[in-house]
């Protein structure tokens, strides 16, 4: 490998929004995440909406709720 190309590898502490921390390689000293391990629903099994920028919110006021005139009109 050629010298003074690489960046230096140091200990990482990662801090999530769900307030889990640990320490792992990087090359930045401190990294912040919106979810980790401890809090995606892939590894905990529980299900729930991870929204970072209102999409979910958006499409929920946009399609998600009909109210009973705009369904009789959908249907005629």
């Amino acid at each position: 490998m050629k010298k003074d190309i690489h960046p230096n590898y140091v200990e990482a502490k990662v801090s999530c929004a769900c307030g889990n921390t640990f320490v792992t390689g990087a090359t930045k000293k401190d990294i912040n995440v919106e979810i980790c391990s401890a809090c995606h629903p892939f590894y905990t099994g529980k299900q729930k909406f991870v929204d970072s920028e209102g999409r979910v919110e958006r499409f929920q006021k946009k399609y998600g709720k009909l109210t009973a005139a705009t369904a009789a009109a959908a249907t005629t």
